[in-house]
């Protein structure tokens, strides 16, 4: 698996809950495909709106 982003020692503290905390609950949505079908729905919703159409809709997918 790759990384992107910054690493869990960079989470900043407005985030609240410890890095084993807050990397649990990300563990979790990974494994059931959260990202994934919340990216699938963004998607929906912007191209249903008519957002998804010429400059930079290939950026947004």
């Amino acid at each position: 698996m790759s990384a992107s982003g910054c690493t869990w020692a960079q989470l900043p503290p407005v985030f609240g809950p410890s890095r084993p905390t807050a990397h649990r609950p990300f563990t979790e949505w990974t494994r059931a495909r959260v990202w994934a079908k919340l990216h699938r729905l963004v998607l929906e919703e912007l191209g249903s709106r008519g957002e998804l159409t010429g400059r930079g809709a290939r950026s947004a997918r």
